[in-house]
């Protein structure tokens, strides 16, 4: 009897030692798994061969912005030299604190086990405070979970705000919400991307031929973006490998050709980098709304760096962005600024006049295949931010394709690839403006960064359990450089000149000239036949308005009144003899 006891007492069976490994805490099997990402080692030779890589995956968008970024911040040309150092210093400055400072050496170590983007955050801020509101799990299996059993102390910041998260409904639908759109617009910018970079690209075209239709252009970007999309099959891994080296060999060029400008023409415009020269610009207050909407796109691509986080390790995309990235960048806008200082009246189409002659047509085509790689970034990102939504059961069932068997995040969705496709095509055909592209950019962009912002809050306080002045120091200065972009994009509904009585009724704004012009304008109107003239009277906010009442009048209001019948269908006026004229009331 004493041996069967003995015999129980130091062999237990099998079934006892299933049953302790069922008893072990899930949390740090979760943790395990989580450190696999961590402490995974990469060598010397694939660090550097991954930080290569990812010059042809994740910075071609960033890399293609100094294409058009001036052009948008003066569309209406520029007045004197101390505009053109001002809104230098601030790409100068915008460059340097948000994608270096926040994404670089901050968002992207916010990444869950390897994934980026907004949905990444949410993941991993759900894993730290109970605040899920997706019902993602079966009845049977909501005991189970990989929710961090982590203390704060009782009256410490972080304890606070995850209490408030956890006690209110609202608080889980709220960070659910903003969660949403901020994914939103950044699919968004897979759309807007393509479309404003391709175009922007085969523009160079009309630059040796003035006389070329816009319509030609279009088609051109039409037919590359379709080769663009028709490759995505191949996978990010191949993708890279053909792309990396024409992005390496941009972002030579842009920042030799820089280096150049600054040299042949105003050396003296180095002095942008003193942040000065920002409030200078400020305060002169001239189009302060469309100069910041511009200096806004060249930090385009920043959100499709942290998105692409899958695809690569973080030390992989840091090494790419300090060495090769952001001097070259930095180079480029200085160049561009010194060639524009000599030369005021080529600012529209600044960065292919200010490459020399002799190597405009090889710069041309790097140029376009430059802004063919820019898509990819934001191309790969909607497709890591739509598995990310799917595996949290927030979109229907697609078909995901794994194109690496030695890195996870790289995959392809067929069903998006060919959506992403017929959206941009139609982006591109129905704006041909680079410009009119570029306000729907600017804010999709900006929208991304805000909720990464607020998002970065309750991670820092929860998950890194960061210093409450920290969290208040990247809070204060990325809000200090964001929210007014925001609210820039937001004031930006630039008003197009009406050049022809026979552009139909595109002419949907006529710009303030003088009476001469006017004159010429209806004399012209009148010699092309019988012309209708038509009153409208267009309602804005004041600029000194609130932004919930530019936000009702600008936005909501006049988009009521787009959707409404037009006067010219009820009197049944032809489209092209037809000329809008009228004037804004400001209210």
């Amino acid at each position: 009897m004493a041996s069967i006891s003995d015999s129980e007492t130091t062999n237990h069976g099998s079934m006892w030692e299933l049953d302790q490994d069922l008893d072990e805490p899930m949390d740090e099997e979760a943790s395990r798994l989580k450190n696999m990402y961590r402490e995974k080692k990469f060598s010397s030779v694939l660090l550097l061969r991954l930080a290569f890589q990812s010059l042809g995956v994740v910075f071609g968008d960033l890399g293609t912005s100094p294409l058009y970024v001036f052009f948008n911040i003066f569309p209406h040309g520029v007045d004197n030299d101390e505009d053109v150092i001002g809104a230098l210093s601030l790409i100068i400055y915008t460059l340097t604190l948000i994608p270096l400072m926040k994404y670089v050496f901050v968002v992207l170590r916010a990444n869950d086990n390897g994934q980026g983007g907004t949905f990444a955050l949410y993941s991993l801020l759900c894993r730290h405070a109970k605040v899920s509101t997706i019902p993602n799990q079966h009845k049977t299996d909501e005991e189970l979970t990989t929710y961090s059993r982590q203390t704060y102390e009782e009256n410490s910041l972080a304890a606070k705000v995850k209490g408030w998260l956890e006690r209110h409904a609202y608080t889980k639908n709220c960070l659910l919400i903003l969660v949403l759109i901020g994914t939103c617009t950044a699919i968004g910018d897979g759309i807007l991307t393509p479309a404003i970079s391709v175009l922007s690209a085969t523009g160079g075209i009309r630059v040796q031929n003035p006389k070329m239709s816009t319509d030609v252009v279009v088609v051109v970007a039409v037919i590359i973006l379709i080769g663009l999309f028709s490759m995505q099959h191949y996978g990010t891994d191949k993708v890279g490998w053909l792309f990396a080296p024409l992005v390496l060999l941009w972002f030579i060029l842009i920042g030799s050709v820089g280096a150049f400008n600054i040299h042949k023409y105003n050396s003296s415009v180095l002095k942008a980098y003193n942040p000065v020269y920002i409030y200078r610009f400020l305060q002169r207050g001239k189009s302060i709304s469309t100069s910041l909407g511009g200096v806004m796109l060249s930090i385009t691509g920043t959100e499709a760096l942290f998105a692409d986080l899958c695809h690569f390790p973080v030390l992989a995309i840091q090494i790419a962005f300090t060495v090769v990235v952001f001097p070259c960048l930095l180079l480029a806008y200085t160049g561009q600024a010194a060639y524009i200082i000599a030369n005021k009246d080529h600012v529209a189409d600044a960065f292919y006049r200010s490459i020399p002659d002799a190597i405009y047509w090889p710069a041309f085509i790097i140029a376009t295949l430059a802004a063919i790689v820019a898509s990819q970034a934001t191309i790969s990102a909607t497709y890591s931010i739509i598995k990310q939504a799917l595996a949290l059961g927030c979109f229907p069932r697609v078909n995901v394709v794994h194109t690496s068997k030695k890195f996870l995040g790289q995959i392809y969705i067929p069903d998006i690839n060919w959506v992403l496709m017929i959206l941009c095509i139609a982006v591109t055909t129905g704006f041909k403006n680079q410009s009119q592209i570029g306000n729907a950019y600017g804010t999709a962009v900006v929208i991304v960064m805000l909720v990464t912002t607020f998002l970065m809050v309750p991670i820092m306080l929860l998950v890194w359990k960061s210093h409450w002045i920290i969290v208040v120091t990247f809070l204060v200065l990325s809000l200090m450089v964001e929210f007014p972009y925001f609210t820039a994009c937001i004031n930006k509904d630039s008003i197009v000149p009406a050049k022809s009585p026979l552009t139909g009724n595109s002419l949907t704004g006529y710009s303030i000239q003088t009476f001469d012009d006017e004159l010429e304008f209806l004399n012209s109107c009148k010699d092309a036949g019988v012309v209708h003239i038509l009153g409208n009277t267009i309602v804005r906010a004041r600029r000194d308005s609130g932004i919930i009442k530019k936000i009702v009048v600008d936005h909501l209001y006049a988009f009521l009144r787009k959707v409404c019948r037009e006067h010219s269908v009820i009197f049944n006026v032809p489209h092209e003899s037809l000329l809008n004229v009228g004037q804004i009331y400001y209210i």
